[in-house]
């Protein structure tokens, strides 16, 4: 099952319209709030040009790229951790999601209302995160309730453990931090896990812009806090742009980016960066029936790597040979990267890199 992408934000932001660039898929943009009622789901292709390449070398049949879903969620609005606009139930949906892409809005358009009246992303940012941040809090206080009377019963490692990480995460909340931003040991990441924290999701930024801002990069000075921030990962995107780009055919599209003087659409970057931002890597196998890419998670080994293609293949697994897929698109073969030493055999604790072709030798 694709990881989950939570698009979040306040009213109006240009959350739909951008979930309906990344989907081709129609939805309700109407120009008023809470237009939103059910979350909207879409599976996405996450592009990447080796796949092609990889393709015409191994002459495949076909291409199989990996994928990532993206859940529209209804605007969220000051007061939603009690139940103002759409509340809670909202805050529910971003729950089930694996991270969290939250859109701000940094252009002008006296046509298209704003809920709280003025643009000023990083405001609005501070109102999302505070509304995450309080629901988090609530969750908290009710487990920590909960945990008293459980541990009168009898206490386990695993309940001290949770009853001092809730004591640290109540502190960081109270002060208005988010959890992501805490150190955690592993055992306290295990038993809060199953708590599904909003403000211990990865969270990055999408700051939808007008062309003339994304040409001249003056977005910037409309979140000088945020985009000084190493710690976050922040992406602009022309969302009605992205909306044109979504109904050209390729040639089309190329002949008005090149116009354009971009590289990349900015749902490719936004694409690329939520994949990176779940943590993930793309390893590849390629041969006459198919070429495909796979997804790990980063640290993961050959075996995971093995058992993602099919569940017998960890237990089994024998070996790995690896070529980086940079140096088999530029050789041009598996037998030039063979003779030029470029072929790895690589054993169960090897650490799978971004780009490895792999062929596994398992066991039957």
């Amino acid at each position: 099952m694709p990881l989950q992408i939570g698009i979040v934000g306040l009213p109006n932001v240009g959350k739909s319209t951008l979930f309906s660039a990344i989907t081709k898929k129609a939805v309700d943009c109407a120009n008023f709030p809470f237009c939103t009622i059910d979350p909207n789901v879409g599976v996405v292709e996450v592009p990447d040009e080796r796949l092609a390449k990889l393709s015409a070398i191994s002459k495949s049949q076909k291409i199989v790229p990996t994928t990532i879903e993206f859940v529209d969620i209804a605007g969220l609005v000051k007061g939603a951790s009690e139940g103002q606009g759409l509340g809670n139930k909202f805050l529910s949906h971003i729950r089930e999601c694996d991270a969290i892409a939250q859109v701000l809005r940094a252009f002008d358009d006296e046509n298209v209302i704003h809920v709280d009246g003025s643009i000023n992303p990083e405001r609005d940012a501070e109102t999302i995160g505070i509304e995450l941040a309080l629901a988090d809090l609530e969750t908290v206080s009710k487990r920590i309730e909960s945990l008293s009377r459980q541990m009168k019963s009898g206490k386990t490692k695993e309940l001290e453990i949770l009853k001092v990480a809730l004591e640290k995460a109540k502190i960081a909340l109270s002060d208005g931090k988010h959890l992501r931003e805490l150190e955690w040991t592993d055992d306290e990441q295990k038993e809060l896990r199953q708590l599904q924290f909003l403000t211990m999701k990865p969270m990055l930024y999408v700051v939808n812009v007008d062309e003339g801002q994304m040409m001249n990069g003056s977005w910037k000075s409309k979140l000088p806090n945020l985009v000084q921030r190493m710690d976050i990962r922040v992406v602009p995107v022309c969302v009605k742009m992205e909306a044109e780009l979504a109904s050209m055919s390729d040639e089309e599209k190329k002949e008005y980016m090149e116009t354009m003087g971009l590289e990349e659409s900015g749902l490719d970057k936004l694409i690329k960066v939520s994949y990176d931002v779940l943590g993930l890597y793309t390893f590849l196998t390629t041969g006459e029936v198919e070429t495909r890419a796979w997804t790990v998670l980063k640290g993961a080994k050959a075996p995971q790597a093995a058992g993602v293609i099919h569940s017998d293949f960890e237990k089994t697994f024998i070996r790995a040979e690896v070529i980086s897929a940079e140096d088999l698109i530029r050789e041009g073969s598996e037998s030039a990267c063979r003779d030029k030493g470029l072929l790895r055999i690589e054993g169960k604790d090897y650490v799978m890199k971004d780009g490895d072709v792999c062929h596994f030798r398992v066991g039957v």
